[in-house]
Parts: C-alpha cells; structure tokens; sequence
C-alpha cells in the first residue's frame, strides 16, 4: 500500500515535467521570444532609418559640407577679383595720369599716340616701374596695359597690332611669394634688358588685338558711355588661351582715359589659371574629384569651356569635351549638371557678382559652382548604405548571440530548481534564488506531507480491517447466521424473524459478536462492513 502513494507522488512530478516536454522547451521558447524582440527592434529601427531619410544623411551631410565649401569659396573669389577690380581702376587712373603727363611735355596728345609711333618705346619704358609695381601690390599672376598704337603702322596686320607692356609672376604660389619669378610676355625688348628681366618663351613685341574682347569691349563701352566713371566701365574676359601660348587666363580690363575723355588704351590685372587653382582648391576630402569652378552662365547653361577650375584633375577631361553644361532642376540641395543626355556631375552653384547693377556689362551673370562627378556620389552613398546595412546584420548577429547566451543564463537556475523539485526530501531541499520556485517547492514538500499522512492513515484503516476480518472467522455458526444478515442489511427485528428467534436471543448474540469483532456498537460494525465493501473485499 505505502510503495502505492509513492508511485502516485512520482507520478505527479512527472507529469508536471511531462506537460512541457510534449511540447516545446521553455529554453527554445524563451530564446525564439527574444530572437523576434531582437528582430522586431531592428526592423523598427530600419524604418525609422528609412522614414527619417538616414540612409541618405550622408548625402545630406555632404550637402551640407558642400554649401559650406561654396560658401567659402565664393567669398574667396568675390573678394579676389573685387579687390583686382578695384585695384585695376586705380591703376587705369595713375596710368592714365602718368602718361597724359608724360605726352604733354612731349608736346602731344595722349590720344594722338598713333601718329607718333617714334615715341611709344620711351613712353612704355618709363612706366615700367609704376607697373611692376602694380603688380606685386595686386598679388595677381600678370598685369598689362596696350596702347592704341603700333610701333610700326606701315607692317601687314598693323591694324591689329598694339604697343604695350605685358609683365607676369611666374611663381606658381604668387600670394605667399617672397621670391617673384618676373618676365616679359610683351613689350619691347630693351625693358628686359634694361631691367635684367628674362623674356617669355612666346615674348612677342606687341599685341594681336584681332580677337582681344579684353581690349575692344572696355573700349567700346567707354566710347558709348561717357557718362559712366571707370568703376562702371571695366570688364572681366572669360577664360582663354593667351595666343601663341598654353596659358588660360582671365583679364580684367579697364579703358585708359585722358583728362579730355578720349580713350586710349586699357589697362589691367591678369588671373592665370594656376592662381586661380591655388587660391580656390576646394577641400576635396568629402569628394576625392571634387573640384570648383567660375564660370559665366547663360539661360541656365554654364559656359564649360569658359571657366576658371581648381581641383585636383582636369575637369574638361571628364566632361568628355562638352563646351556647356545645362543646369537641371535640383535634387533636394545638389543640382544636376548635364552635357547631352548623360548626367555629367552633381554640385552647387551661387551667383558672383563681378559688376555693379548700373556697370555697362552687368548683363553678365556670373556663378561659383562646386561639382563632382556623379558616379563618385553614388558611390559614396552606395559604400555608406553598404556599411550601414552590414552593422545592421552585425548588430542581429550579436542580438541573436546575446538572446542564446540570455536565455540559457536566465534558464539555469530553473532548471536547477526543477532538478530540486524532482528530488525525493523536498523537506531538506536548499533554496534557490527564485522565489517562485522557492514557493513550488515549499508546495510540494507541503503536499508530499499531506500525502504521506494520508498514506498512514490509510495503512491504520486497513490494519483494523484485516483484524476485522480475521475476527469474523472466530464467530460461531450461530452468530455468523446472524452477522451474516447484517451484512446483506438486515435490522436485528428482521434478523429475528427471518431466523425465527426471539429479539432476546438475536441481542445475545450481538453481544457475543461485538465482543468477538472488537466493536462497540451496531453503528461500529455496520462501519467495517461499509468499509470492507468499498474496497471490494469478500466478506
């Protein structure tokens, strides 16, 4: 009887172990809830990436580097040829002043050089020094002034030929040189000598004016503007080659004007290409081809092949021979520059004001642009997302490691509580540092108690049944007639009818069987023998 109750006691346990088992593991249970809270925050944090644009805040940044860059560069360039332009109007006056003074005591009009070719050597000469001068002043790559007039009227091609000076810097960092490297691009020779300066490999004695806008617009415009002063009337030329040389440049014009109003000449400061590249390199660690340029702009088309540039390539080369590009419509901060169909770069672009509202050229519009290619864009978008996505999956890995390592560190002390649980003495059973378990634990111990109690209740019962029982073959054969009929339910009136005895004679022998039987009363005996039949025991 005992090893049945601890039979049952097993069996609970485990069949509360059992419940689980059947299906799946409170480990794998607990691991796969964290893995979807892993996944579940990574995916929020990928929408929230995608909805806030991120995955396209490194184009915004360098948007924002970039603006910064033209805001940079463009006020770098505005003061640049600001203060040339101002610094070529005095020089144009000084000059002006000089010579007009000069041919006056020659006893000839300085608009009248042309007729005295004889004198135009000595005139030029002796304005050498107020022009080199200028020069290292301006911290411009070349200066110049052209007369009109030639040495010699009677030459082929006379009629674009002019007498002049032209001197250049040829120290690639001109604004931190303490060292010039001076020559002589045009004028006559004896100023070289004269001043132990070397002539240019392309030294030429005069200008060819026959395709020179830096010379005839500023002239024009002083002839049909006479109203205007000189600081309305100078003119800045688009880029190009200086003849008979490789040398891109831009020139800043101003008309040479006597005190009479009558023009004769132009003056001004040069701004080579070099100059321009080293003053206005653009911070190419965002971009590594990225690169600035000044050009003039017409009905939204920038005139490539008339721009200045500074960056660390040819720009020309990758816009494939294109003279224009068109300006499309931006893309959140970048334009969009093309040549034909293809998208040749991405940039920005800001206004340069090189005139005056009321100047004679201010029709000219001018814009300070930063580009880079296209593709290096996209590339660099393109590596960024790469990156982010690649921690992205990092950081689920991780997660996915951490809910393993989590879940089995949350685990063992439950599986270690449930191993205590499965021992025998749950009484003598440590503690763990769950309360819970601590309570089921208490619980069970509690309810083996219960179990263990009933169990020897249970063996008393039966002890006193199978003393019963054994007691009942004592009785005689008279007296088990009679207990016999109080089995089968019989009263002890009916059991003296049915025997045909007296009631007298049927309470002798109740006395004789309660005393054999270890009974009491009635009450007692009809109790064992409710008992012995519930547990199916013949009687």
């Amino acid at each position: 009887m005992k090893n049945r109750i601890f039979q049952k006691i097993e069996l609970l346990k485990q069949e509360f172990w059992n419940s689980g088992a059947n299906g799946i593991p409170l480990d794998f249970r607990l691991f796969l809830f964290l893995v979807v809270l892993v996944l579940t925050i990574i995916l929020g944090v990928i929408a929230i990436l995608f909805i806030t644009g991120t995955f396209t805040a490194g184009l915004s940044e360098n948007e924002k580097i970039v603006e910064n860059e033209l805001l940079h560069v463009s006020q770098g360039i505005s003061q640049q040829y600001g203060d040339l332009s101002l610094q070529a109007i005095e020089f144009s006056k000084q000059l002006s002043q000089s010579m007009e003074g000069k041919t006056g005591k020659l006893g000839i009009p300085v608009s009248n050089l042309q007729d005295h070719p004889e004198m135009l050597e000595e005139i030029i000469s002796d304005e050498f020094d107020r022009v080199l001068f200028s020069l290292q002043r301006a911290k411009s790559s070349g200066v110049f002034f052209i007369l009109n007039a030639t040495v010699n009227p009677a030459l082929d091609n006379a009629e674009n030929s002019r007498a002049g000076l032209y001197i250049k810097n040829m120290e690639p960092n001109i604004i931190s040189s303490s060292a010039p490297n001076i020559i002589i691009l045009r004028g006559v020779p004896s100023i070289s000598r004269n001043n132990s300066l070397s002539l240019h490999a392309q030294w030429k004695m005069e200008f060819d004016v026959s395709d020179a806008p830096y010379y005839h617009r500023p002239m024009n415009a002083a002839h049909a503007n006479k109203l205007l002063p000189l600081s309305r009337l100078y003119y800045w030329s688009t880029v190009f080659t200086m003849p008979d040389t490789s040398e891109e440049v831009m020139l800043c014009s101003v008309p040479l004007i006597d005190s009479h109003g009558n023009v004769f000449g132009v003056c001004g400061f040069e701004i080579s290409s070099m100059l321009f590249k080293l003053s206005h390199m653009p911070n190419n660690s965002i971009y590594n081809r990225l690169f600035c340029v000044l050009s003039p702009i017409k009905e939204g088309t920038i005139e490539f092949h008339q721009s200045m540039f500074a960056g660390g390539y040819s720009a020309r080369i990758i816009s494939k021979g294109s003279e224009t590009l068109k300006v499309s419509e931006n893309r959140r901060s970048f334009y969009s520059y093309r040549h034909d169909q293809d998208s040749s770069f991405l940039g920005i672009h800001t206004p340069i004001h090189l005139y005056p509202q009321d100047s004679a050229f201010a029709d000219e519009q001018w814009v300070a642009a930063i580009m880079v290619p296209e593709e290096d864009v996209v590339s660099s978008i393109s590596k960024l997302n790469l990156l982010l996505i690649a921690l992205l999956m990092l950081l689920v890995l991780l997660g996915i490691i951490a809910s393993f390592i989590l879940s089995r560190r949350f685990l063992q002390p439950i599986s270690e509580g449930f191993d205590i649980i499965k021992s025998s003495d749950l009484s003598a059973a440590s503690r763990t540092n769950i309360p819970e378990i601590n309570d089921l634990i208490d619980f069970l111990a509690l309810h083996n108690e219960e179990l263990y109690e009933k169990a020897r209740q249970e063996k008393l019962s039966l002890s006193m049944l199978d003393e019963f029982l054994e007691n009942t073959k004592t009785l005689s054969p008279a007296e088990r007639l009679v207990f016999d009929l109080y089995v089968k339910g019989h009263t002890a009136k009916e059991s003296a009818e049915i025997l045909c005895l007296s009631i007298n004679t049927i309470k002798t022998h109740n006395k004789r069987i309660y005393t054999k039987l270890n009974v009491t009363s009635r009450e007692e005996l009809l109790l064992y023998i409710s008992m012995l039949k519930e547990i199916g025991t013949e009687i």
